[in-house]
């Protein structure tokens, strides 16, 4: 049964966010003054087990979503990750993937394909190992992130998709660096305005660089023309190469919101269900699962709260929004 919220968009998209834990600290993500030692991540009895997620997961499918990808946190920190791939791999029709950092996708990335993940998607925002390692806060050096998306290549988990989120006055000058090692490796390199994603990254307009800009910028070096999009829905807006080398995405969820379109749910970690990334709080689906619920009772709960939904932050964005007690990227894997 096809889902439908209040603006009659539709649930396609399921992030599913296995652990809160990151061995980053990225300064727009889970920043080391925040996230430090002493941080109480959420323990083993708190998160859902690979069989609640399996079993969330094909009552979701039942609900129209096509496309799971499992984030965090870091996702490769959780301990036998592939056996849950391999449990979600068996749901027919399912468009299985994974956001990563690449730290430990060299070690995995075997593993991985052979559990039926077909494709990655790594984080990584600049070449520079300077700004790099400023930005990731624990100085793990880019040549190991670069190392696992070409491990990744060779096992076959392809297309390689690298999303880079722009700072203005912290890595702005690694675009076209960007750019053109990775029209070079044929990888898709997608560009992300630095979003207002809970409270702890500290954002300000001043410190985010336009879709626009970014695209005037490559474009001026690397002549670029628009590309429809894959799917209604898609989020990055794609541009291709005029000479046929390959191509980039934007995604400007701050200066030009998609919100219309928007047919993403994300489940954290704990099991709790937001229906924006934006979102003030969740719907708690563990604790339905422990209480004994039945699938067409979990099943009924999914519809119930997507069909409430009417979301659309990025298109209300303002000084009273931005003060809202929303949930941490790092708990919603973004």
């Amino acid at each position: 049964m096809q889902l439908l919220d209040t603006l009659n968009r539709p649930l396609r998209d399921l992030r599913i966010s296995v652990t809160d834990r990151c061995n980053f600290r990225c300064v727009y993500c889970m920043p080391k003054e925040i996230f430090g030692s002493d941080y109480q991540f959420l323990s083993r009895d708190e998160i859902l087990t690979f069989e609640d997620i399996e079993r969330l997961a094909r009552i979701f499918v039942t609900h129209g979503v096509s496309k799971i990808r499992l984030t965090g946190g870091e996702p490769l920190v959780r301990r036998d990750l592939h056996l849950l791939i391999s449990m979600l791999s068996k749901i027919p029709d399912l468009d299985l993937t994974l956001t990563t950092n690449g730290a430990l996708l060299a070690k995995q990335a075997r593993a991985l394909k052979d559990a039926g993940l077909k494709r990655v998607t790594v984080s990584l925002d600049s070449l520079d190992n300077e700004i790099f390692q400023a930005m990731n806060d624990v100085d793990f050096p880019v040549e190991k992130v670069l190392e696992g998306m070409d491990v990744a290549a060779e096992v076959g988990l392809l297309p390689i998709k690298v999303n880079m989120v722009v700072k203005r006055g912290l890595n702005e000058s690694s675009v076209l660096p960007m750019a053109r090692y990775f029209r070079e490796k044929g990888y898709i390199l997608r560009f992300i305005e630095y979003m207002d994603v809970g409270h702890s990254n500290g954002w300000r307009m001043d410190d985010v660089v336009p879709a626009a800009e970014i695209v005037k910028m490559i474009n001026a070096e690397m002549p670029l023309e628009p590309v429809d999009p894959n799917y209604k829905g898609e989020v990055a807006e794609r541009w291709r190469y005029k000479d046929g080398s390959g191509e980039i995405g934007v995604v400007a969820s701050v200066t030009q919101a998609f919100c219309s379109t928007c047919n993403r749910a994300r489940l954290s970690a704990e099991g709790k269900l937001y229906t924006c990334l934006f979102a003030v709080k969740g719907h708690d689906f563990r604790e339905l699962i422990r209480n004994g619920a039945t699938d067409d009772e979990i099943s009924q709960e999914i519809a119930r709260v997507w069909g409430k939904r009417g979301d659309r932050y990025s298109e209300l964005r303002s000084e009273n929004t931005m003060s809202l007690p929303k949930v941490e990227m790092s708990h919603i894997g973004g």
